[in-house]
């Protein structure tokens, strides 16, 4: 029988990102309810993603990973979830038919309700306000009231993931006639609170398993080596992901893949890429040689949108789809280089059509059309088709 673990080690570390919401009324009845709630995976399921995982990191296969930058609460129905998941599927089969080789689906979904931001709070209209943090801490509401944290929200996450995993579930039942591999759910393990309360231990196996996603993931900005993001993640069984960035060194960077996957398994680290286009060619070399001297059988992901997000005239975040294309491409060109197999992207896409990444300067002036995005912008299914055909 599986229960919550003791006290572990990431209880005691400090931790970048986290909502201040301890003093709220309802903090300690939120965490008891998610202690006491059943895991939304299960052991067999994050097994099996393992396999497909390992199977890319072998050159066997081919990753897509693809979803909403910031999920809404509002958007966790059948309809929606059916959506996201085609939009997935669509890109997943461009992979496949252009490399040839099957390709495990993995979605930004059932979870992605946390964000990480560069500053606590931000001005509209004047008025000084915390900043929005995602459905899972506060509001998008420019108000005082929407944007105060509430733990209640991680309850609200669970209820959300709950029902697109069912849906989830049974997609991947008729998927699996097909040969198809997946989709699973993946989010950024950000918030603690939540995370930690969704961890359960099995004693008979002497393992633990994060329970709130199949496949979690610490950002650029909290995968501090001493901090308690790596440590939860190097804890748990399920195969994990890690964002590296321009500024991330050899050295750290090997000591991350030491943290998060002592025993070299093949699929349990994924290492996202996220460099800028005006950064990869300089920086992912000397990272890609230090993995590869040190045979760290990780699978290598591009992801070509978080360091190229730019300001268009009017204000709205904007990414030029030329940009992610040329990032991409040098991506492949460094990692086959060195003779490893490029497993895929991890993209922010939209099911629905919108106006949020630009192809040229020009359709900046569309953004405002359908700008729909709670946090960054995202490709249209259009757009990041165009993207895997240029690299792939």
């Amino acid at each position: 029988m599986m229960g919550a673990p003791l006290p572990s080690a990431w209880e005691s570390l400090p931790a970048e990102q986290q909502p201040e919401w301890d003093a709220h009324p309802a903090h300690a009845a939120a965490l008891g309810w998610l202690r006491g709630a059943a895991p939304l995976v299960t052991h067999t399921e994050v097994a099996t993603l393992g396999w497909g995982l390992a199977k890319v990191a072998r050159g066997q296969a081919r990753l897509v990973q693809a979803g909403d930058c910031a999920e809404s609460f509002y958007e966790s129905g059948a309809g929606h979830t059916a959506a996201k998941a085609s939009a997935l599927e669509a890109l997943a089969d461009r992979v496949a038919a252009r490399t040839g080789q099957s390709v495990l689906r993995i979605g930004r979904i059932a979870g992605q309700y946390a964000k990480p931001r560069s500053a606590p709070v931000e001005t509209v209209d004047g008025v000084t306000l915390p900043v929005f943090r995602g459905h899972m801490v506060n509001l998008e509401t420019a108000s005082e009231l929407a944007r105060r944290p509430d733990p209640r929200r991680m309850v609200w996450a669970y209820h959300a993931s709950t029902e697109i995993l069912r849906d989830l579930r049974a997609r991947r039942v008729a998927a699996a006639d097909g040969g198809r591999l997946g989709p699973w759910s993946s989010h950024e393990a950000l918030v603690l609170d939540y995370e930690a309360g969704l961890v359960r231990h099995d004693p008979a196996a002497d393992r633990s398993l994060l329970g709130s996603t199949h496949f979690p993931w610490i950002g650029e900005r909290t995968r501090q080596l001493d901090h308690a993001h790596v440590a939860l993640l190097a804890s748990v069984r399920n195969p994990v992901g890690c964002k590296i960035g321009p500024s991330t060194t050899p050295d750290t960077l090997l000591r991350l893949c030491a943290a998060l996957d002592p025993d070299r398994v093949p699929g349990r680290l994924t290492l996202i890429f996220r460099m800028g286009r005006d950064a990869v060619a300089e920086a992912l070399p000397p990272l890609v040689r230090a993995v590869v001297s040190a045979g760290h059988p990780v699978v290598w992901l591009s992801d070509p949108m978080h360091g190229n997000t730019r300001r268009a005239a009017g204000g709205l975040k904007t990414r030029y789809l030329a940009d992610l294309i040329a990032e991409s491409r040098e991506f492949r060109r460094v990692v086959e280089r060195a003779g490893r197999h490029v497993g895929g992207l991890h993209l922010e896409v939209a099911a629905e059509r919108v106006t949020e990444c630009v192809g040229r300067p020009e359709e900046e002036n569309a953004l405002t059309e359908r700008y729909l995005s709670l946090c960054d912008p995202r490709l249209t299914v259009e757009q990041a088709s165009e993207l895997i055909d240029a690299v792939f």
